[in-house]
């Protein structure tokens, strides 16, 4: 299992949630649409060659932004990345995934050290 960090634009939030669910991201156990979001403020530069969603080349930006995290099996992994980039409105927008031992991985590789 992994976790998915990104993030959106408000603007965005609930277009980027919509498209990530749909494509797997968010369950857990007999839960879907599981997420947790924290609203605050990114910044970034554009530098020469990118075509900015907000701000101008050369100038420090800021923007309010969601963090938004979900989980996400192997199995759905590729796809659920693949639908972030394609939905999301930044040219390069920032995430992460970040790979999460379950309980019972945990005991399972405990199990096997013995």
């Amino acid at each position: 299992m992994y976790i998915l960090v990104t993030y959106i634009p408000p603007s965005h939030l609930e277009a980027v949630k919509e498209a990530l669910f749909a494509a797997g991201a968010g369950t857990i156990a007999s839960y879907d649409r599981c997420c947790f979001q924290l609203l605050g403020e990114g910044q970034f530069r554009p530098l020469e060659g990118s075509t900015p969603y907000i701000g101008e080349q050369g100038e420090l930006a800021r923007q309010q932004e969601w963090r938004l995290e979900l989980t996400v099996e192997e199995a759905v992994a590729e796809a659920v990345v693949e639908a972030l980039l394609a939905i999301h409105p930044y040219q390069v927008p920032a995430y992460h995934l970040i790979p999460v031992l379950t309980i019972e991985e945990l005991k399972e590789r405990s199990w096997q050290r013995q």
